[in-house]
């Protein structure tokens, strides 16, 4: 693992039964990755519902889509080794 926690960003909306499911398919991977997520309601921020709309959830590292609409593991297992996250 590296020696800070990488943050990731889920963009989505309240009440959002996929950004909903994303987060609870996510969570067990957080701690067990040292991982910390960040969550952005885009209906906050005109530019970001402006950017997103209804394409939501995104999951996020920096500026890098990791997934789209619904948890990817593998996106993510992909990240978490390309990130030197894991090795």
């Amino acid at each position: 693992m590296s020696a800070s926690t990488p943050d990731l960003t889920l963009y989505g909306r309240a009440g959002c039964h996929l950004c909903e499911a994303m987060e609870a398919e996510l969570a067990p991977h957080l701690a067990h990755n040292g991982l910390k997520l960040i969550k952005i309601d885009i209906s906050c921020q005109p530019k970001l519902e402006e950017c997103f709309g209804a394409d939501i959830p995104v999951l996020t590292h920096g500026k890098q889509e990791i997934c789209r609409h619904f948890f990817d593991l593998d996106a993510l297992q992909n990240w978490l080794s390309e990130s030197g996250v894991i090795r």
